[in-house]
C-alpha cells in the first residue's frame, strides 16, 4: 500500500511524524508537500493528495492542516474522494467501516501526536464493511455523478 501525504505549514510537523510512523511500519509514502513550515495554503496539498488517490497513484491519502477542516473540504472537491476529518479513534474506525473513506484528514492544532498515530493506525487497519454501507457509498457516488463534472 502507498499512502499519499500532504499538509500546509500548520500540519507540516504532524505530517512528518505520521510519515515516519508509517515508514517504520513498512508502509510506503508519497509526500505531496509542503516541505517546510513557511506559510502556504492548504488547498493545493489537499487537491494533490486527492488527485493521487482518485487517479490510483496511491491507495489512500492522509492530509493535515491546522484544524483539518479546510484541507478536507478541498480534498472532497475531487470526484471519487471521501475525505473524513477524524479527531478520535471511533470516527476513524467508522469512516472506514461505514463510509469507505479513502482520505484521512487530521487537525494538527486539535489532535496531539500520540492520538493522531492511534487514529492513523485504526484508519489503516479497518476494512470497509460493505453490505448496507456499500449501498450508501453508492448513493454518495450517485451524488457526485449528478453534481460534479
Amino acid at each position: 500500500m502507498t499512502i499519499a501525504l500532504g499538509s500546509d505549514h500548520a500540519g507540516f510537523s504532524l505530517k512528518n511524524v505520521v510519515r515516519k510512523h508509517l515508514e517504520m511500519k513498512g508502509i510506503q509514502c508519497k509526500d505531496y508537500g509542503t516541505f517546510d513550515d513557511a506559510r502556504t495554503d492548504y488547498v493545493q496539498y489537499g487537491e494533490a493528495v486527492a488527485l493521487a488517490v482518485s487517479g490510483e497513484v496511491c491507495e489512500r491519502g492522509i492530509i493535515v492542516c491546522g484544524s483539518g477542516i479546510g484541507i478536507s473540504i478541498a480534498a472532497n472537491k475531487v470526484k471519487g474522494i471521501r475525505a473524513a476529518l477524524c479527531a478520535d479513534v471511533y470516527s476513524a474506525y467508522v469512516s472506514r467501516r461505514h463510509n469507505d473513506a479513502n482520505v484521512l484528514a487530521l487537525g494538527a492544532r486539535v489532535t496531539g501526536e500520540g492520538l493522531a498515530l492511534m487514529i492513523v493506525d485504526t484508519w489503516l487497519e479497518t476494512e470497509h464493511a460493505g453490505g448496507r454501507h456499500q449501498e450508501r457509498v453508492n448513493l454518495i457516488r450517485d451524488l457526485e455523478s449528478k453534481h460534479m463534472r
